[in-house]
Protein backbone atom coordinates (compact mmCIF):
# COMPACT_ATOMS: atom_id res chain seq x y z
CA UNK A 1 0.00 0.00 0.00
CA UNK A 2 1.43 3.61 -1.19
CA UNK A 3 2.18 5.65 2.28
CA UNK A 4 3.68 9.16 0.52
CA UNK A 5 2.37 11.43 3.71
CA UNK A 6 -1.22 10.46 3.11
CA UNK A 7 -3.82 9.90 6.16
CA UNK A 8 -4.59 6.39 7.34
CA UNK A 9 -8.08 6.99 6.26
CA UNK A 10 -6.70 7.80 2.22
CA UNK A 11 -4.75 5.13 2.27
CA UNK A 12 -7.19 2.79 3.77
CA UNK A 13 -9.58 4.09 1.01
CA UNK A 14 -7.06 3.23 -1.64
CA UNK A 15 -8.18 -0.55 -1.24
CA UNK A 16 -11.61 0.58 -2.74
CA UNK A 17 -11.98 0.38 -6.56
CA UNK A 18 -13.03 3.57 -7.38
CA UNK A 19 -12.66 2.56 -11.17
CA UNK A 20 -15.54 0.49 -11.17
CA UNK A 21 -17.59 2.65 -8.69
CA UNK A 22 -17.16 5.47 -11.09
CA UNK A 23 -18.43 3.27 -13.71
CA UNK A 24 -22.23 2.83 -11.40
CA UNK A 25 -22.36 6.81 -10.89
CA UNK A 26 -22.11 6.89 -14.45
CA UNK A 27 -24.53 4.06 -14.96
CA UNK A 28 -27.38 5.91 -12.71
CA UNK A 29 -26.44 9.12 -13.44
CA UNK A 30 -25.45 9.78 -9.70
CA UNK A 31 -23.58 13.37 -10.45
CA UNK A 32 -26.31 14.28 -12.71
CA UNK A 33 -26.21 18.17 -11.65
CA UNK A 34 -24.29 18.19 -9.09
CA UNK A 35 -21.44 20.60 -8.99
CA UNK A 36 -19.86 19.90 -5.41
CA UNK A 37 -20.26 16.92 -2.95
CA UNK A 38 -20.18 14.21 -5.14
CA UNK A 39 -21.10 10.40 -5.04
CA UNK A 40 -17.18 9.84 -4.29
CA UNK A 41 -17.23 12.18 -1.71
CA UNK A 42 -20.90 10.56 -0.25
CA UNK A 43 -19.28 7.50 -0.12
CA UNK A 44 -16.31 8.40 1.37
CA UNK A 45 -17.70 10.56 4.15
CA UNK A 46 -20.70 7.60 4.67
CA UNK A 47 -18.02 4.73 5.46
CA UNK A 48 -15.38 7.34 7.55
CA UNK A 49 -19.02 7.57 9.35
CA UNK A 50 -18.96 3.91 10.07
CA UNK A 51 -15.74 3.08 10.98
CA UNK A 52 -15.35 6.13 13.35
CA UNK A 53 -18.65 4.91 14.90
CA UNK A 54 -20.35 8.72 14.37
CA UNK A 55 -23.77 8.19 16.37
CA UNK A 56 -25.46 10.87 14.24
CA UNK A 57 -25.34 13.32 11.46
CA UNK A 58 -24.82 16.24 13.78
CA UNK A 59 -22.15 14.39 15.75
CA UNK A 60 -20.52 13.76 12.28
CA UNK A 61 -20.54 17.07 11.17
CA UNK A 62 -18.94 18.60 14.04
CA UNK A 63 -16.21 15.87 13.30
CA UNK A 64 -15.81 17.11 10.25
CA UNK A 65 -15.98 20.84 10.73
CA UNK A 66 -13.13 20.83 13.53
CA UNK A 67 -10.53 19.22 10.73
CA UNK A 68 -11.94 21.18 7.66
CA UNK A 69 -8.43 21.31 6.66
CA UNK A 70 -7.75 18.16 5.95
CA UNK A 71 -11.04 17.13 4.17
CA UNK A 72 -9.80 17.72 0.75
CA UNK A 73 -6.92 15.24 1.56
CA UNK A 74 -9.26 12.94 3.27
CA UNK A 75 -11.20 12.74 -0.30
CA UNK A 76 -14.32 14.04 1.42
CA UNK A 77 -14.21 17.24 -1.00
CA UNK A 78 -14.29 21.17 0.95
CA UNK A 79 -18.47 21.10 0.86
CA UNK A 80 -19.69 18.70 3.70
CA UNK A 81 -22.39 20.15 5.48
CA UNK A 82 -25.58 18.02 7.30
CA UNK A 83 -27.50 19.52 4.25
CA UNK A 84 -25.48 18.37 1.26
CA UNK A 85 -25.24 14.79 2.97
CA UNK A 86 -28.92 14.74 4.07
CA UNK A 87 -29.67 15.97 0.64
CA UNK A 88 -27.60 12.79 -0.53
CA UNK A 89 -29.09 10.64 1.67
CA UNK A 90 -32.81 11.25 0.03
CA UNK A 91 -31.92 11.43 -3.19
CA UNK A 92 -29.00 9.85 -4.56
CA UNK A 93 -30.10 6.44 -5.84
CA UNK A 94 -29.03 3.56 -3.44
CA UNK A 95 -28.27 1.36 -6.01
CA UNK A 96 -25.28 3.07 -6.38
CA UNK A 97 -24.34 1.70 -2.58
CA UNK A 98 -25.81 -1.56 -3.22
CA UNK A 99 -23.84 -3.00 -6.22
CA UNK A 100 -20.68 -1.71 -5.30
CA UNK A 101 -21.40 -3.35 -1.56
CA UNK A 102 -21.43 -6.32 -3.64
CA UNK A 103 -18.02 -5.56 -5.68
CA UNK A 104 -16.27 -5.20 -2.22
CA UNK A 105 -18.17 -8.48 -1.03
CA UNK A 106 -16.31 -10.10 -4.14
CA UNK A 107 -13.02 -8.89 -4.17
CA UNK A 108 -13.52 -9.70 -0.19
CA UNK A 109 -14.42 -13.57 -0.23
CA UNK A 110 -11.97 -13.81 -3.36
CA UNK A 111 -9.16 -12.27 -0.99
CA UNK A 112 -10.32 -14.40 1.84
CA UNK A 113 -10.72 -17.57 0.02
CA UNK A 114 -7.57 -18.97 0.87
CA UNK A 115 -8.23 -18.22 4.60
CA UNK A 116 -8.59 -21.52 7.25
CA UNK A 117 -11.76 -21.05 8.30
CA UNK A 118 -14.31 -23.26 10.08
CA UNK A 119 -15.63 -26.25 8.28
CA UNK A 120 -15.83 -29.83 8.39
CA UNK A 121 -17.30 -30.37 5.05
CA UNK A 122 -15.51 -30.03 1.64
CA UNK A 123 -17.85 -27.90 -0.36
CA UNK A 124 -19.08 -24.41 0.72
CA UNK A 125 -21.00 -23.95 3.68
CA UNK A 126 -23.38 -20.70 4.18
CA UNK A 127 -25.44 -19.78 6.66
CA UNK A 128 -28.87 -17.87 6.18
CA UNK A 129 -30.60 -15.63 8.66
CA UNK A 130 -32.03 -12.48 9.26
CA UNK A 131 -32.08 -9.52 11.95
CA UNK A 132 -34.63 -6.55 12.65
CA UNK A 133 -33.78 -3.27 12.81
CA UNK A 134 -36.30 -1.42 15.08
CA UNK A 135 -36.98 2.26 14.09
CA UNK A 136 -39.33 5.00 15.27
CA UNK A 137 -42.53 4.75 12.90
CA UNK A 138 -43.56 8.28 13.30
CA UNK A 139 -40.21 9.04 11.83
CA UNK A 140 -39.66 6.16 9.35
CA UNK A 141 -43.26 6.27 8.46
CA UNK A 142 -42.96 3.82 5.46
CA UNK A 143 -42.08 1.28 7.74
CA UNK A 144 -44.53 -1.52 9.21
CA UNK A 145 -43.66 -4.41 11.97
CA UNK A 146 -46.35 -4.56 15.27
CA UNK A 147 -47.28 -2.89 17.72
CA UNK A 148 -47.12 0.64 16.25
CA UNK A 149 -43.52 -0.08 16.21
CA UNK A 150 -41.36 0.24 12.70
CA UNK A 151 -38.24 -1.62 11.33
CA UNK A 152 -36.85 -3.44 8.55
CA UNK A 153 -35.50 -6.03 8.22
CA UNK A 154 -31.79 -7.58 7.00
CA UNK A 155 -31.54 -10.91 5.44
CA UNK A 156 -28.29 -12.03 4.89
CA UNK A 157 -26.36 -15.12 3.63
CA UNK A 158 -23.16 -15.51 5.05
CA UNK A 159 -20.08 -17.32 3.88
CA UNK A 160 -19.09 -19.49 6.79
CA UNK A 161 -15.16 -20.01 5.40
CA UNK A 162 -14.44 -16.50 4.49
CA UNK A 163 -16.25 -14.47 7.38
CA UNK A 164 -18.01 -12.73 4.46
CA UNK A 165 -21.51 -11.96 3.85
CA UNK A 166 -22.36 -13.45 0.43
CA UNK A 167 -25.45 -11.26 -0.46
CA UNK A 168 -27.84 -9.67 1.88
CA UNK A 169 -31.81 -8.30 0.94
CA UNK A 170 -33.50 -5.28 2.88
CA UNK A 171 -37.16 -6.01 3.56
CA UNK A 172 -39.91 -4.74 5.85
CA UNK A 173 -39.79 -5.91 9.09
CA UNK A 174 -43.44 -7.98 8.50
CA UNK A 175 -41.95 -10.38 5.85
CA UNK A 176 -41.63 -13.43 7.08
CA UNK A 177 -38.28 -15.00 7.25
CA UNK A 178 -38.55 -18.07 4.80
CA UNK A 179 -40.32 -15.78 1.82
CA UNK A 180 -36.56 -14.42 1.11
CA UNK A 181 -35.21 -18.24 0.44
CA UNK A 182 -36.26 -18.22 -3.19
CA UNK A 183 -34.04 -15.19 -3.81
CA UNK A 184 -30.91 -17.63 -2.99
CA UNK A 185 -29.11 -18.92 -6.32
CA UNK A 186 -27.35 -22.43 -4.74
CA UNK A 187 -24.50 -23.35 -5.52
CA UNK A 188 -24.40 -27.27 -6.47
CA UNK A 189 -22.33 -29.52 -3.76
CA UNK A 190 -22.75 -26.52 -1.41
CA UNK A 191 -24.59 -26.29 2.08
CA UNK A 192 -26.81 -24.14 3.46
CA UNK A 193 -27.22 -24.01 7.36
CA UNK A 194 -30.81 -22.43 8.40
CA UNK A 195 -33.09 -21.94 11.91
CA UNK A 196 -36.44 -23.40 12.43
CA UNK A 197 -37.78 -20.42 10.86
CA UNK A 198 -37.14 -22.02 7.40
CA UNK A 199 -38.43 -25.55 7.43
CA UNK A 200 -40.63 -24.81 4.33
CA UNK A 201 -41.04 -27.78 2.44
CA UNK A 202 -41.22 -26.42 -0.86
CA UNK A 203 -38.15 -24.06 -0.67
CA UNK A 204 -36.14 -27.00 0.75
CA UNK A 205 -36.85 -29.37 -2.05
CA UNK A 206 -35.49 -26.47 -4.65
CA UNK A 207 -32.38 -26.86 -2.94
CA UNK A 208 -32.17 -30.90 -3.71
CA UNK A 209 -32.96 -29.91 -7.06
CA UNK A 210 -30.44 -27.54 -7.34
CA UNK A 211 -28.18 -30.19 -6.33
CA UNK A 212 -26.85 -28.49 -3.19
CA UNK A 213 -27.70 -29.74 0.27
CA UNK A 214 -29.73 -28.36 3.70
CA UNK A 215 -29.45 -28.64 7.36
CA UNK A 216 -32.39 -27.45 8.40
CA UNK A 217 -33.64 -27.08 12.06
CA UNK A 218 -37.11 -28.87 12.88
CA UNK A 219 -39.85 -26.35 13.64
CA UNK A 220 -42.42 -28.22 15.44
CA UNK A 221 -42.50 -31.96 15.65
CA UNK A 222 -43.11 -33.29 11.87
CA UNK A 223 -45.44 -36.27 10.99
CA UNK A 224 -43.43 -38.55 9.09
CA UNK A 225 -42.83 -42.66 8.54
CA UNK A 226 -39.39 -44.06 9.53
CA UNK A 227 -38.13 -45.73 5.81
CA UNK A 228 -34.83 -46.89 7.27
CA UNK A 229 -33.22 -46.82 11.35
CA UNK A 230 -29.20 -46.76 11.59
CA UNK A 231 -29.99 -47.53 15.06
CA UNK A 232 -26.81 -45.24 15.59
CA UNK A 233 -26.56 -43.42 19.27
CA UNK A 234 -23.55 -42.23 20.63
CA UNK A 235 -23.54 -40.74 23.86
CA UNK A 236 -19.87 -39.22 23.54
CA UNK A 237 -20.81 -36.97 21.10
CA UNK A 238 -24.27 -36.40 21.96
CA UNK A 239 -26.08 -38.20 18.98
CA UNK A 240 -29.22 -39.58 19.37
CA UNK A 241 -30.62 -41.24 16.55
CA UNK A 242 -29.86 -40.98 12.60
CA UNK A 243 -32.53 -41.63 10.36
CA UNK A 244 -33.84 -41.65 7.22
CA UNK A 245 -37.82 -40.65 7.14
CA UNK A 246 -40.74 -39.64 4.74
CA UNK A 247 -42.96 -36.82 5.70
CA UNK A 248 -46.24 -37.77 5.78
CA UNK A 249 -47.88 -33.95 6.68
CA UNK A 250 -50.93 -32.91 4.00
CA UNK A 251 -48.60 -30.47 2.51
CA UNK A 252 -44.66 -31.77 3.26
CA UNK A 253 -45.54 -35.21 1.23
CA UNK A 254 -46.73 -33.28 -1.83
CA UNK A 255 -43.68 -30.56 -1.69
CA UNK A 256 -41.15 -33.13 -0.42
CA UNK A 257 -41.36 -36.38 -1.59
CA UNK A 258 -37.94 -37.82 -1.21
CA UNK A 259 -36.15 -39.67 1.96
CA UNK A 260 -34.97 -36.80 3.99
CA UNK A 261 -32.53 -37.83 6.54
CA UNK A 262 -33.27 -37.22 10.15
CA UNK A 263 -30.78 -36.09 13.37
CA UNK A 264 -31.08 -36.14 16.64
CA UNK A 265 -28.73 -34.18 18.62
CA UNK A 266 -28.46 -33.37 22.89
CA UNK A 267 -26.39 -30.44 23.36
CA UNK A 268 -24.81 -31.17 26.98
CA UNK A 269 -24.05 -27.35 27.82
CA UNK A 270 -27.58 -26.08 26.92
CA UNK A 271 -29.92 -29.65 28.31
CA UNK A 272 -31.57 -29.40 25.60
CA UNK A 273 -32.32 -31.57 22.26
CA UNK A 274 -32.27 -30.70 19.08
CA UNK A 275 -34.23 -32.35 15.31
CA UNK A 276 -32.27 -31.29 12.11
CA UNK A 277 -33.17 -32.33 8.84
CA UNK A 278 -30.80 -32.66 5.91
CA UNK A 279 -30.86 -33.92 2.02
CA UNK A 280 -27.42 -34.98 2.81
CA UNK A 281 -26.65 -38.67 3.35
CA UNK A 282 -23.15 -39.23 3.43
CA UNK A 283 -21.53 -37.25 6.28
CA UNK A 284 -21.46 -37.91 9.82
CA UNK A 285 -24.37 -37.49 12.02
CA UNK A 286 -22.25 -35.96 13.93
CA UNK A 287 -20.94 -33.05 11.54
CA UNK A 288 -24.81 -32.21 10.93
CA UNK A 289 -24.82 -31.00 14.09
CA UNK A 290 -21.53 -29.52 14.10
CA UNK A 291 -22.18 -27.51 10.74
CA UNK A 292 -25.45 -26.28 12.32
CA UNK A 293 -23.17 -25.35 14.82
CA UNK A 294 -21.29 -23.02 12.68
CA UNK A 295 -25.17 -21.12 11.78
CA UNK A 296 -23.80 -19.08 15.15
CA UNK A 297 -21.02 -17.50 12.97
CA UNK A 298 -23.62 -15.44 11.09
CA UNK A 299 -25.58 -14.13 14.40
CA UNK A 300 -22.22 -12.58 15.73
CA UNK A 301 -21.71 -10.81 12.62
CA UNK A 302 -25.24 -9.22 12.78
CA UNK A 303 -24.01 -8.68 16.88
CA UNK A 304 -20.74 -6.93 14.92
CA UNK A 305 -22.97 -5.36 12.51
CA UNK A 306 -25.09 -3.48 15.06
CA UNK A 307 -22.63 -3.09 18.32
CA UNK A 308 -19.34 -1.66 16.05
CA UNK A 309 -20.31 -0.22 12.67
CA UNK A 310 -23.86 2.20 12.61
CA UNK A 311 -26.42 0.80 11.36
CA UNK A 312 -28.70 1.57 14.58
CA UNK A 313 -29.71 5.31 14.11
CA UNK A 314 -29.52 6.60 11.08
CA UNK A 315 -28.81 9.72 8.92
CA UNK A 316 -31.83 10.17 7.58
CA UNK A 317 -35.69 9.04 7.50
CA UNK A 318 -36.38 8.19 4.17
CA UNK A 319 -36.08 4.47 2.53
CA UNK A 320 -32.91 5.29 0.69
CA UNK A 321 -31.60 6.82 3.33
CA UNK A 322 -31.81 3.63 5.17
CA UNK A 323 -30.44 1.34 2.45
CA UNK A 324 -27.56 3.59 1.36
CA UNK A 325 -26.38 3.43 5.38
CA UNK A 326 -26.40 -0.33 5.49
CA UNK A 327 -24.80 -0.67 2.42
CA UNK A 328 -22.06 1.60 3.07
CA UNK A 329 -21.59 -0.40 6.73
CA UNK A 330 -21.17 -3.61 4.59
CA UNK A 331 -18.41 -1.57 2.43
CA UNK A 332 -16.58 -0.44 5.73
CA UNK A 333 -16.97 -4.72 6.72
CA UNK A 334 -15.43 -5.94 3.28
CA UNK A 335 -12.80 -3.04 3.42
CA UNK A 336 -11.83 -3.56 7.18
CA UNK A 337 -11.53 -7.72 5.71
CA UNK A 338 -9.28 -6.64 2.42
CA UNK A 339 -7.04 -4.26 4.57
CA UNK A 340 -6.54 -7.54 6.84
CA UNK A 341 -5.70 -9.96 3.88
CA UNK A 342 -3.17 -7.27 2.49
CA UNK A 343 -1.59 -6.96 5.78
CA UNK A 344 -1.88 -10.48 6.16
CA UNK A 345 -2.91 -9.31 9.70
CA UNK A 346 -3.48 -12.05 12.34
CA UNK A 347 -6.25 -10.35 13.53
CA UNK A 348 -10.44 -10.42 13.37
CA UNK A 349 -12.09 -7.83 12.21
CA UNK A 350 -12.95 -6.68 15.22
CA UNK A 351 -9.54 -6.12 16.26
CA UNK A 352 -8.38 -4.29 13.04
CA UNK A 353 -11.76 -1.85 13.48
CA UNK A 354 -10.71 -0.69 16.76
CA UNK A 355 -7.01 0.09 15.76
CA UNK A 356 -8.62 2.18 12.65
CA UNK A 357 -11.45 3.58 14.85
CA UNK A 358 -9.43 6.39 16.97
CA UNK A 359 -6.59 6.65 13.68
CA UNK A 360 -8.07 7.77 10.28
CA UNK A 361 -6.62 11.43 11.36
CA UNK A 362 -3.46 9.94 11.64
CA UNK A 363 -0.27 10.14 9.13
CA UNK A 364 1.12 6.70 9.95
CA UNK A 365 2.18 3.91 7.21
CA UNK A 366 -1.21 2.05 8.19
CA UNK A 367 1.22 -0.69 8.60
CA UNK A 368 3.09 0.61 11.23
CA UNK A 369 -0.52 1.10 13.51
CA UNK A 370 -0.76 -2.59 13.54
CA UNK A 371 3.34 -3.64 14.14
CA UNK A 372 2.41 -1.26 17.73
CA UNK A 373 -1.14 -3.61 19.04
CA UNK A 374 -1.68 -6.70 19.76
CA UNK A 375 -4.80 -9.13 19.92
CA UNK A 376 -6.08 -9.43 22.99
CA UNK A 377 -6.24 -13.04 24.94
CA UNK A 378 -9.07 -14.33 25.59
CA UNK A 379 -8.83 -13.63 29.72
CA UNK A 380 -8.24 -10.08 28.49
CA UNK A 381 -11.79 -9.68 26.66
CA UNK A 382 -14.85 -8.28 28.60
CA UNK A 383 -17.11 -10.38 27.39
CA UNK A 384 -16.73 -13.71 25.63
CA UNK A 385 -18.58 -14.71 22.86
CA UNK A 386 -19.46 -18.54 22.63
CA UNK A 387 -20.54 -20.88 20.04
CA UNK A 388 -23.99 -21.93 21.26
CA UNK A 389 -27.20 -23.73 19.32
CA UNK A 390 -29.92 -21.11 19.86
Amino acid sequence: MSYQGKFVFAQLCGLLPKAKFDWLVKKYQGNKWVKSFKCWNHLLVMVFAQLTKRESLRDLIAVLDAHQEKLQHMGFGDNVSRSNLSKANETRDARIFEEFAYIMIGIARDKRSSADGESCVDGNVYAFDSTTISLCLSLFWWTRLHHGKGGVKVHVLYDIRTDIPVFLVITDAVLHDSQVMGEIRFERDSFYIFDRAYMVTDELFKIDNAGAFFIVREKRRMQYDVVKDWQYCNSDTGVMADQAVLLTGAKPRKQYKKPLRRVVFYDRESNRTFVFYTNNFQISAENVALLYKYRWRVELFFKFLKQHLHVKEFFGTTENAVRIQIYSAIIAYCLVAILGHELSLDKDIYDVLRVLELSMFDKSPIVELFKKSRTLTSSEEAIQLSLKFD
